[in-house]
């Protein structure tokens, strides 16, 4: 059984999976929309939880919350199932399959055989959508793959029921009722206010703050644990800015799309000066990035490079509270 399903390519998998799975239903939505009207644009940083053997970061709400909050703004019910069996999980899959539904699922990407072997890490949160099954063979729609690809009956099995942090639990999900009309407006500065709210928050670990309380343990990091841990701390950060946070700058440029967009409906130039505002954040990042990457790999000359890249990153965060506190202003 195969569903006609159309595969697009996309810079992150969870905006990807909405934007695939909603076309499919007839509701066209760009992944930029998808990822700004559920408030992807975020940061925490969480050092007493480990992964990887390195302090926990994300720049992106939990896994799911994306899909989960852009749904509840424009009315989309959304069906979600986790299973603790793995046959019962499996039967439901092809259940679905069955009736010609194409079902997202949050899966591990370490034991992702098509992925390449430099991206295959102890990560829970990748999403891809299942459009149907030959023989014992899924057929499998990947957003951040150019082409559809394929895994075994028993390699998903394995991607499904992945351990750690974030396990997905064979979890999987599907649009049920999408409605005919939609306050894209009103989804649009809603979604807006909250990444303000989020990115502002008065928390030390969250958002600007969150940033802020990271460039300063860099600063201490060498000294504190050492030059090799320090650099496997940096190469974290980069991972999840750069990989995890695909599409660049921990989202910074599809954001930035998704206010390119946004200012067209809401007729306003305000939006779309900011789109450029955090376009360039989003080059500053990559900065950041090319900077550590030369420490955690050997190949900086700077004496003093850790503190610089400490402080690069204090001045992004700088820029951000200015950027989000004009952006909270053009939408009242």
């Amino acid at each position: 059984m195969k569903i006609d399903f159309k595969h697009k390519h996309a810079a992150h998998c969870e905006n990807g999976v909405i934007s695939n799975l909603l076309t499919h239903h007839g509701f066209k939505i760009s992944e930029p929309m998808a990822f700004g009207l559920g408030s992807g644009l975020f940061f925490v940083y969480l050092p007493f939880i480990k992964v990887n053997f390195a302090p926990a970061l994300s720049f992106r709400p939990q896994p799911g919350l994306i899909f989960k909050r852009m749904s509840k703004r424009l009315g989309i019910k959304i069906k979600r199932r986790k299973f603790r069996n793995l046959k019962v999980a499996k039967e439901a899959l092809d259940e679905m399959l069955a009736k010609n539904i194409p079902v997202g699922l949050q899966v591990g990407v370490f034991n992702l055989t098509y992925f390449p072997d430099d991206y295959r890490f102890h990560f829970n949160a990748h999403n891809l959508v299942v459009y149907g099954k030959e023989g014992d063979t899924y057929l499998i729609s990947d957003p951040v793959m150019e082409h559809v690809t394929t895994l075994t009956s028993k390699e998903l099995e394995t991607v499904r029921f992945a351990k750690g942090v974030y396990a997905p639990k064979g979890q999987m999900y599907y649009p049920i009722q999408i409605p005919e009309k939609f306050d894209l407006e009103k989804a649009i500065k809603k979604s807006i206010k909250s990444t303000c709210s989020n990115m502002l928050a008065p928390v030390p670990i969250v958002g600007i703050k969150g940033i802020r309380t990271v460039a300063r343990a860099i600063k201490k990091w060498p000294k504190k644990i050492g030059i090799k841990k320090t650099n496997h701390n940096l190469g974290q950060i980069v991972r999840m800015q750069e990989e995890i946070g695909t599409g660049g700058g921990g989202f910074r440029y599809i954001y930035g799309a998704f206010l390119q967009e946004a200012a067209d409906i809401l007729n306003n130039k305000e939006l779309l000066d900011l789109s450029k505002e955090i376009t360039g954040i989003g080059d500053q990042w990559r900065d950041f990035a090319l900077d550590a990457s030369r420490l955690f790999k050997n190949r900086s000359l700077e004496s003093d490079g850790y503190n610089k890249v400490s402080d690069k990153l204090m001045l992004i965060a700088g820029k951000e509270e200015v950027f989000y506190k004009k952006l909270k202003k053009a939408i009242v």
